[in-house]
């Protein structure tokens, strides 16, 4: 029987697990020994190919010696690896580099977003991500300077050299770029120049666009990851982000489903070049 749950929890606990076991001083071997296991359950689970019950992880925690807030986050991995689709919204449990998107963001090939609010992460402005964090409520002035430090780190993986820096497809609403928000302006010209990039690509979805199945589906954003030989090592994987946590999927019909839509809105948006004339009189509106 296949297992129907996202593999991306799976595949995050593997990691954790490993990372845990190593800044512990503990091999591979020796773990599979204490554990009374074989050296191939152990390989299986830290790749994420396998399921691994709740027990087990948190025996393998109490051999590894981990603190009882991170056994907290691999167990509840453990249980939601059995979920048919995985929120996260641990909340403050999770240490500040457990950043489950951002680490599949970093390992992607490819990226694909749509957005029709906010600007997304990868393209916005100091000015404009610290608006973005002012919208929390009861948000402090250093937490909104951490989320513009987060951002701004994330966005070097545009200009990495290795590995090679991922191929970024945006589509927005034309809407979006309209809104009085402070430093708009400055924020149109970031995309603008970020369109130039080769491994940029910025496409506006026009304020006369047909309504479609796009309204439904919301902001969502795609991820591919480099192949080993024909097959990715990681499966394309979808990310949808809500107010109590976000959605993780990488079925097969699930991963169709959202790459229907995104034909969908590469057929209604407009070319790069028409974007970028777009943006340029939008700014001046802005600036007017």
């Amino acid at each position: 029987m296949t297992e129907a749950g996202s593999t991306v929890p799976r595949r995050q606990l593997g990691r954790l697990l490993r990372q845990t076991r190593e800044q512990a001083g503990i091999g591979l071997e020796a773990a599979a020994s204490d554990l009374e296991w074989s050296r191939a359950k152990m390989y299986r689970i830290e790749s994420g190919q396998t399921p691994v019950r709740a027990l087990d992880v948190d025996q393998m925690c109490r051999l590894y010696g981990a603190a009882p807030d991170m056994t907290e986050v691999l167990v509840s991995l453990a249980r939601e690896s059995k979920s048919k689709g995985w929120y996260h919204a641990y909340g403050e449990i999770i240490p500040r580099w457990f950043e489950l998107y951002v680490g599949l963001e970093s390992a992607a090939s490819r990226i694909r977003t749509y957005e029709h609010a906010l600007v997304p992460g990868l393209l916005q402005t100091p000015q404009y991500a610290a608006e973005v964090g002012r919208t929390r409520p009861e948000i402090s002035n250093d937490e909104v300077a951490k989320l513009v430090e987060l951002r701004t780190e994330r966005q070097r993986i545009l200009i990495r050299k290795r590995p090679a820096a991922p191929t970024l497809d945006v589509i927005l609403e034309e809407a979006l770029l309209h809104r009085a928000v402070p430093g708009m302006a400055e924020q149109i010209d970031r995309l603008i120049e970020a369109s130039a990039a080769p491994n940029v690509s910025i496409r506006l979805l026009p304020l006369d666009s047909r309504l479609s199945q796009v309204a439904v589906a919301g902001n969502f954003v795609i991820l591919d990851f480099p192949t080993n030989g024909a097959r990715s090592a990681e499966p394309t994987t979808v990310y949808s982000e809500g107010l109590s946590g976000a959605l993780y999927l990488d079925r097969i019909e699930e991963v169709r489903a959202y790459a229907e839509v995104w034909k969908t809105l590469t057929a209604e948006a407009l070319s790069v070049q028409e974007t970028r004339k777009l943006m340029q009189d939008i700014k001046e509106r802005h600036d007017g």
